[in-house]
């Protein structure tokens, strides 16, 4: 079942609801042939909720790498994504950026006037993550992380100057319905369907959200 809840006229966000997340990592593995891989999670601990990696500190609470060596361990076949989450059924999803797909990450407020933008375009979208730390992550084709710097620049925009990071081989995003901090789930701005299957390239939504994130940085 999925509930939407209005964010902008431009964009709504499915929420995702009763959705098990062994259910969800086989579906990205299978459906998506998206590598997955089980992070740490959240524990409740004298009625507040803590990261099960036990740093109180811990900046990604429910939502990190646990091991080292993650790479080797992300998998793209369902059957052992089912027997990984079927050992801990609590921990997050996290999708490696970098094989199927690379990841742009702004700011929310940034990434929906993008999302308003790229739709009075008619551009071509992939799916976008919405995170509860307010981030947004638009997945694109994998080669953004070496083409995105140049692009921005341009654009006319010192890429220092904005809070625009790309995530490429070595990195990861966390995927819904996984549970990050105290405020919530990482839920689908844009959630994948069969139209967006094939991503698009950086430089096809490149523009709006370099424009967004100029926009965001000179109110601030």
């Amino acid at each position: 079942m999925e509930e939407t809840i209005g964010v902008t006229s431009a964009a709504q966000i499915p929420k995702q609801r009763g959705e098990a997340l062994q259910d969800s990592a086989v579906r990205y593995a299978e459906e998506r042939h998206w590598d997955v891989f089980p992070g740490a999670w959240l524990e409740s601990v004298d009625g507040t909720w803590r990261c099960s990696c036990g740093d109180a500190g811990c900046p990604a609470p429910g939502a990190h790498a646990v091991r080292d060596d993650w790479p080797t361990q992300a998998t793209g076949s369902a059957t052992v994504a089912r027997r990984l989450w079927a050992k801990q059924p609590n921990a997050s999803i996290l999708l490696p950026t970098g094989r199927t797909f690379d990841a742009i990450d702004v700011p929310e407020t940034a990434g929906f006037l993008a999302l308003a933008r790229m739709e009075r375009m008619e551009l071509t979208l992939g799916p976008v993550t919405c995170t509860p730390d307010r981030r947004m992550q638009f997945f694109v084709l994998p080669g953004a992380i070496a083409k995105v710097p140049d692009l921005v620049r341009k654009l006319g925009w010192p890429p220092a100057t904005l809070d625009l990071v790309t995530l490429g081989e070595g990195a990861y995003v966390a995927a819904p319905p996984t549970r990050f901090g105290a405020s919530g789930a990482v839920q689908w701005a844009c959630r994948p369907t069969a139209a967006n299957r094939w991503l698009p390239d950086a430089e096809e939504i490149i523009s709006p959200l370099a424009y967004a994130c100029g926009r965001e940085a000179r109110r601030r």
